[in-house]
């Protein structure tokens, strides 16, 4: 059985200690590919979803960003935290029988908020990769950062996940002045999110991508900013960047997935030179939600916010240029489906 990731080819060997890892060539019962992926979850906290996820047959999981809750820059617990994820039932059994992959948010960076100013984001780094099973010898463990990118290819087309990094390179932040919100927006053109070695990594990966459908992973949400937390809005000309670099790329449908909120929802807008609308899924978070929502302004909202704890399915269909984009929640229960064609 084989897998084709973007660098090399791995071959997997079932025994009776590990399941075998479901393979993305592999047709699917209801899609060409399925991936899931969700964000925000305790490692303290009893997780219920993992047999939930896997009723979805997954051949791939995307960690969206805090893996577990650690705020800390004692590497030692960290890692009995990333340790304690480990021992969560029915983690470790669904996590060997798909293929993993992410990046990380502030709770497993560290420090809450935290950007480049954490002074342990590099031992930090080490520690999420070895929770990934990232190879000691792989570029990866040199590499400032945890960007990365991943090419799956089934019979029926390809999907290129391409896994941003929002914290190691991410400027300060400004205090909001407006009650009931937390940050502001930077002045135009001051800071950055990804800073100038990942955004070059970024145009060049989407420049050159020949994949059916572009995955564009952010921990924080790229296009709803008027909730005043975390998100790409607090600098608006980050944004505008990454429009550019998707329109320019000429790259094939480009989706974005992001977490954090401990809500769900799905964000769409137009862009003059796409083809297609751009839209933002949002799924958070697997063992916490904001449970309490009431409302939150988002003007590009599509239907409406699920703030029960869930996590998020993605269906290709290769033929129509087609994703069903799918919340789901407790006893695997659909909370909302949004469906996008590429034209």
């Amino acid at each position: 059985m084989k897998k084709t990731f973007l660098f090399s080819i791995v071959l997997l060997v079932a025994s009776c200690t590990t399941p075998k890892k479901k393979d993305p060539t592999n047709l699917q019962k209801t899609a060409d590919l399925i991936i899931s992926f969700g964000s925000c979850n305790m490692q303290l906290a009893e997780n219920i979803l993992w047999k939930e996820i896997a009723k979805n047959n997954p051949s791939i999981w995307i960690w969206g960003g805090d893996v577990i809750y650690s705020d800390t820059d004692n590497m030692a617990k960290m890692k009995k935290d990333y340790e304690k994820q480990w021992t969560q039932k029915g983690y470790a059994d669904f996590s060997n029988s798909v293929t993993v992959l992410g990046t990380w948010d502030d709770h497993d960076y560290g420090l809450n908020d935290g950007g480049i100013e954490f002074l342990k984001k590099n031992e930090s780094e080490q520690l999420f990769l070895d929770f990934l099973k990232v190879p000691k010898d792989s570029p990866r463990r040199k590499q400032k950062g945890v960007y990365h990118s991943q090419v799956f290819n089934t019979t029926k087309g390809s999907v290129k996940v391409l896994v941003l990094d929002t914290r190691y390179f991410r400027s300060k932040l400004t205090k909001s002045k407006v009650s009931g919100k937390k940050y502001q927006p930077n002045i135009y053109g001051e800071g950055t999110v990804l800073g100038e070695t990942q955004w070059n990594w970024l145009s060049n990966e989407l420049t050159n991508s020949t994949a059916d459908f572009n995955l564009v992973v952010s921990s924080i949400q790229v296009l709803s900013s008027e909730h005043g937390f975390e998100s790409w809005g607090n600098f608006p000309h980050e944004v505008d960047r990454f429009k550019n670099v998707i329109t320019s790329s000429k790259a094939k449908g480009i989706l974005i997935l992001s977490g954090d909120r401990h809500i769900s929802e799905f964000t769409k807008i137009k862009i003059d030179s796409l083809s297609y609308p751009l839209v933002d899924f949002t799924s958070s978070g697997l063992t916490h939600s904001y449970s309490n929502f009431s409302s939150e302004l988002n003007p590009n909202r599509q239907g409406k916010v699920v703030s029960e704890i869930s996590f998020g399915v993605l269906k290709f269909d290769f033929k129509s240029k087609k994703i069903t984009m799918q919340m789901r929640g407790k006893e695997n229960k659909l909370q909302q489906e949004y469906i996008q064609v590429y034209n």
